[in-house]
C-alpha cells in the first residue's frame, strides 16, 4: 500500500524526532511540508510544534523550521 505524503512525514519524525523541508524533499521528494504539517495539526490533530534554527553555513547564516512531534505526557 502507498503510504500518503502525510503518512510519511509523520512517520519520519517519530522514527527521527523531528524533520525539514530539506529533509522532506531529498528524501520523499515532498515540497510543500508545511501544507501536510497543517494537514496533520488540523484534520488528525497532531501536536506538531516546529523551532526556527538558524545556523552558519559557508559564511553565511540560514534560518530554517524543524518540526517535532510533543508527546503528551
Amino acid at each position: 500500500m502507498k503510504r500518503s505524503q502525510k503518512q510519511k512525514v509523520l512517520d519520519h519524525i517519530r522514527k527521527y524526532g523531528k524533520i525539514t523541508s530539506l529533509e522532506a524533499v531529498l528524501k520523499y521528494r515532498i515540497t510543500r511540508l508545511s501544507a501536510r504539517i497543517y494537514e496533520l495539526r488540523h484534520d488528525d490533530g497532531y501536536d506538531i510544534q516546529n523551532r526556527r534554527i538558524t545556523k552558519k553555513t559557508d559564511g553565511e547564516y540560514v534560518t530554517y523550521d524543524e518540526y517535532y512531534l510533543e508527546e503528551s505526557a
